[in-house]
């Protein structure tokens, strides 16, 4: 399906139903999506400003908001999908603001249950201390953005965050490919000393690493606890500026045990199912997108 005929099927009200047929018809109980975006109110909006300015500007692309709604209106709109595992992702982009960030979390994750307990961290003083106090809060996944806080993840002031992380075998979500823009520390070579140092390290890596989609799958092969999420990836939208190679297919295909599917939802331009179909036409197979859709996700996270 084209994002137009997708975003028509949305438009019509039919949206629902086709990303519950979707993951009926592979006989799911529900999907579980490791990639969502659920964080204070404020913080979401100067998000959706972002990609607002981005559409506007003669060199970004056009980036709607397609799920702009208040927070209830979302919650109920991805149970309706079927979703029955959510992250809440959030990140800082400068110090002394992951404390503030978690705490909105825990609330967060208090009153919707259903959601992923979701954290997050900053190389900063004290980091340590209160990503320990999240865990013991009860955190399930962390989210880091090693883009958006332009941080080395090689940061000394991390390495007992990953370490602790480590230990409790607890997924840290990580954007660290070089897409939408290369930052001073993306790309698979700072990450990839993280894991040298740490490889049992539970990494998810976000939008398949894009752009850089056959470095991160090498990190994925050579680390059995380093995962991938499709967040993006495949779409009409995200081939147009990051083509998946062809002919690293095979590859994706021999780890699908730890593919998880991810969306971005709800900062997403395009409608939810037209992630499910980007990944349907791939051809890997049901099996393959059984596992990717819900059952990776669900072994992951013990739902």
């Amino acid at each position: 399906m084209t994002e137009a005929g997708a975003g028509e099927g949305a438009e019509a009200g039919g949206e629902t139903e086709e990303v519950r047929g979707f993951w009926r018809r592979l006989g799911l109980p529900g999907l579980v999506d490791v990639h969502t975006h659920f964080m204070p109110e404020s913080v979401l909006r100067k998000v959706w400003g972002y990609f607002d300015a981005l559409g506007a500007s003669s060199e970004g692309p056009a980036w709607p908001i397609t799920y702009r709604r208040e927070e209830a209106e979302r919650l109920a709109l991805i149970r309706e999908f079927g979703v029955r595992g959510f992250t809440a992702m959030l990140y800082p982009h400068k110090p002394a603001m992951a404390r503030w960030l978690n705490g909105w979390a825990v609330e967060f994750a208090g009153r919707v249950p259903d959601a992923l307990h979701t954290s997050t961290f900053f190389p900063e003083p004290g980091v340590e201390r209160y990503v320990q106090e999240a865990v013991d809060a009860g955190t399930r996944v962390f989210k880091a953005h090693v883009q958006v806080g332009a941080y080395d993840p090689t940061d000394p002031l991390l390495d007992p965050v990953w370490g602790l992380l480590a230990e409790a075998g607890i997924p840290v979500v990580i954007h660290c490919g070089s897409g939408p823009a290369p930052g001073a520390y993306t790309g698979p070579e700072p990450i990839g000393r993280v894991l040298a140092r740490h490889p049992r390290l539970p990494l998810v890596i976000a939008h398949l690493g894009l752009p850089e989609y056959e470095e991160f799958l090498g990190l994925a092969e050579r680390y059995p606890q380093v995962r991938l999420d499709t967040t993006m990836a495949f779409t009409d939208f995200g081939e147009r500026f990051a083509p998946f190679p062809r002919r690293a297919l095979p590859r994706l295909a021999a780890l699908g045990d730890r593919v998880l599917l991810g969306s971005d939802f709800p900062n997403i331009p395009y409608p939810y199912v037209h992630q499910l179909h980007a990944l349907e036409r791939l051809a890997l197979g049901d099996d393959w997108l059984r596992a990717v859709c819900h059952d990776n996700g669900a072994r992951l996270f013990g739902l």
